[in-house]
């Protein structure tokens, strides 16, 4: 299936590995043959590895990008007036940002990819929306920050939308309680960053002694634990402590990033991260760079179908994490699943959540 429209017309994790191995490596063969021919810098790298497209087997065999070069090289695989979105992603004060150029086709698509997988946790229809966050943070339309592009893209699911925080990042409990009683007894999604729900939202509440009934309530979240770790709350408690101050039971963590925008990687109930027919995980040696085993850690490759204006189908992250196995997560789901352990040693911290984070 070369062409994207194919894929979106399949169940997100419908795939079993050898067909899904099998699609998806004609696929990614086609984007490196699509990004060589249109982007300068991509050709001039396959070039230097000595690469030959025509002999990419296998999903492993797809050279892969560091994606700390979208900070320092402009790679972009369309002229700069087909662009209509740039996005950059997060970074603390000082720090380069990586640019990535959206055409209209490969930002439609980042849409599309992102409703099949998150309704597959959430259901088809569109919920009432609470954003644990500030209205100002979608402040330029066209110059989105990753943490505005992950509220901006994942307010599609919400039928009625309004932010619990105001714009100094304070609780706006009257507003809170107006939204909870227009939608007494009904399902409502909640979203946010991390280390923002925490910081923002529970430790607002637990200092009021207020208790919401958010027991209706679907709450994904995502963006990094680095600062929660250090404060050892582990997903676990940062669970149970919500649960205790607004009653909620479905709570879904996801790991993606602004340079593959759309391929989110959504956690399932038994708490494991999973790789959707759109995008994949290979663990990488530090050493070497071999794929690891199931068990092993190494640095997290990602792999997405969806990039068409900018080289960004193959990535090496600044990340570690351990495949947990494929196929057989007792979920239910088919793919790989696997876990994230945190950021490199001395790679920068990136994350939506960990950036807000290190003001604290």
């Amino acid at each position: 299936m070369l062409d994207y429209a194919q894929w979106l017309q399949q169940p997100p994790y419908s795939l079993a590995r050898d067909e899904k191995r099998a699609l998806m490596t004609q696929r990614l063969q086609w984007l490196t043959d699509h990004h060589r021919a249109h982007c300068a810098p991509y050709r001039a790298m396959l070039d230097g590895l000595g690469v030959d497209v025509a002999a990419l087997k296998a999903p492993e065999d797809v050279p892969f990008l560091p994606v700390s070069l979208f900070k320092t090289l402009t790679l972009a695989s369309i002229p700069p007036d087909e662009a209509v979105k740039v996005m950059t992603s997060s970074g603390t004060t000082g720090q380069a940002v990586s640019r990535i150029y959206l055409d209209k086709q490969t930002a439609a698509n980042q849409q599309k990819t992102l409703v099949k997988i998150v309704s597959a946790f959430t259901g088809a229809g569109r919920l009432p929306m609470l954003i644990i966050d500030a209205p100002s943070v979608l402040k330029d339309r066209t110059m989105f920050s990753a943490r505005g592009a992950g509220i901006l893209g994942f307010s599609i699911f919400g039928a009625d939308r309004a932010f619990a925080l105001d714009d100094e990042m304070n609780l706006d409990i009257d507003g809170i309680t107006a939204f909870l009683a227009k939608h007494a007894g009904k399902p409502v999604l909640l979203f946010g960053f991390t280390f923002m729900i925490w910081q923002h939202f529970w430790r607002a509440l637990s200092q009021r002694g207020q208790r919401l009934d958010l027991s209706q309530g679907i709450l994904i979240h995502g963006g990094g634990w680095k600062k929660l770790i250090s404060e050892a709350v582990s997903p676990q408690e940062f669970a149970r402590r919500l649960h205790e101050v607004c009653g909620l039971t479905r709570i879904y963590d996801y790991y993606g990033m602004v340079e593959q925008t759309g391929c989110i990687y959504m956690q399932c109930e038994q708490g494991h991260l999973h790789a959707s027919i759109f995008s994949d995980v290979i663990i990488r040696d530090p050493h070497d760079f071999s794929v690891c085993p199931p068990g092993r850690a190494g640095i997290v490759q990602v792999l997405s179908l969806i990039p068409e204006s900018y080289p960004g189908h193959s990535l090496l992250t600044e990340d570690e994490g351990v495949l947990l196995g494929e196929d057989d997560c007792p979920c239910g789901r088919h793919g790989k699943y696997f876990r994230i352990n945190g950021r490199l040693q001395q790679a920068e911290i990136r994350g939506c959540s960990d950036t807000y984070a290190a003001q604290f």
